[in-house]
């Protein structure tokens, strides 16, 4: 059970692996997401002296990294889901930027760990026929004979670049998690939107 929570937790991490953009039309996202992923690793390779020596420094290359491919104002408008109806853009931005702050730094740490488990993409179940519309990129993490499927939600944004807007860790609904968080503070603090995003850890 261990081993897989590490699996789940390295999983959660490369949901900050970068998306390259979707500006050449012959890059596929599973070919976009290949080629950004094995950039990220590589960063990650260069950072990680820092992880112990100068933290403050590895989150901020981390946190760069970050800011080019996950749109975290998707991000936070799907996590509040019914809230975010009621909230405003303002909320939602300072939200996603709590999110950015929050996850950056726990799933940083998850990337520190990683030990150059293979890592192998696999085709789309049902393709979309235009190869511009959202789609998951489907992926699979094998380490020590255990498998566990990642898949990334992907989309065009309006820059013509993929972003990433949610993540399936062996069948865990990322974006689901966290909104049963998200609506359990909400009840805890009288639905004050404000308030939830302050206590949000």
């Amino acid at each position: 059970m261990k081993f897989i929570n590490k699996l789940l937790v390295l999983g959660f991490a490369l949901l900050f692996m970068p998306l390259a953009a979707a500006q050449a039309p012959t890059l596929s996202a599973v070919e976009a997401a290949e080629q950004s992923i094995t950039q990220l690793l590589k960063r990650v390779e260069e950072l990680r002296p820092y992880f112990e020596s100068d933290q403050e420094r590895y989150y901020a290359g981390i946190q760069e990294e970050v800011g080019r491919f996950v749109d975290f104002s998707q991000v936070a408008t799907g996590v509040m889901a019914r809230f975010s109806e009621d909230a405003t853009d303002e909320q939602i931005e300072a939200f996603g930027e709590k999110l950015r702050a929050t996850l950056t730094r726990f799933y940083g740490s998850a990337l520190v760990e990683y030990g150059g488990q293979e890592l192998n993409y696999m085709p789309p179940r049902n393709p979309p026929e235009d190869p511009e519309a959202p789609t998951n990129v489907r992926m699979q993490i094998v380490s020590d004979g255990t498998r566990i499927e990642l898949q990334y939600a992907l989309f065009l944004n309006e820059n013509r670049e993929w972003k990433l807007r949610n993540l399936y860790v062996g069948g865990i609904n990322l974006r689901r998690q966290y909104h049963t968080q998200f609506a359990a503070l909400m009840a805890r603090h009288n639905n004050d939107i404000d308030a939830v995003i302050e206590a949000w850890q």
